[in-house]
């Protein structure tokens, strides 16, 4: 799907930012397509809009030495802890993912999903990617 049709589907269920550029920098990192819209131009917390395809969603990460905030905008997606169940993001949730807990998130099987993404850059900080998320499991949900 080309960007401005899920901007397309998305504006019917609320989206209001950009989609962005494809966001191939991190796509290894990525099961399925996605798009990064930088919304602020400060390094130290910068803030991005990041857009994902229908069942689109991150590899299992770490945030080290900061936590990250997501702000659901728009479709359904999922958030899950290792070790815990998965929870729906429904538009309006704000998350914070604490430091040094693995984790992933992304559209929820059927469904494109936005959302906004803040964490601290700098001296002690970084993403740790891992491995993919099983499909088996996601296909569940």
């Amino acid at each position: 799907m080309k960007a401005e049709e899920i901007k397309k589907s998305l504006e019917g269920k609320g989206a209001v930012m950009e989609v962005g550029s494809p966001n191939d920098g991190f796509a290894k990192f990525f099961t399925g397509k996605s798009w990064l819209a930088s919304l602020s131009k400060d390094k130290d917390i910068p803030v991005y809009n990041v857009t994902f395809e229908n069942g689109a969603h991150t590899h299992w990460h770490i945030h080290h030495g900061t936590s990250q905030v997501l702000i659901v905008e728009s479709g359904k997606g999922y958030l899950q802890y290792e070790g815990k169940e998965p929870q729906v993001l429904h538009p309006g949730d704000v998350v914070t993912i604490p430091p040094e807990v693995k984790h992933w998130h992304g559209a929820a099987p059927g469904c494109n999903f936005q959302h906004i993404s803040l964490s601290k850059e700098g001296e002690g900080v970084s993403n740790e990617w891992l491995e993919a998320v099983d499909e088996k499991e996601f296909e569940k949900l």
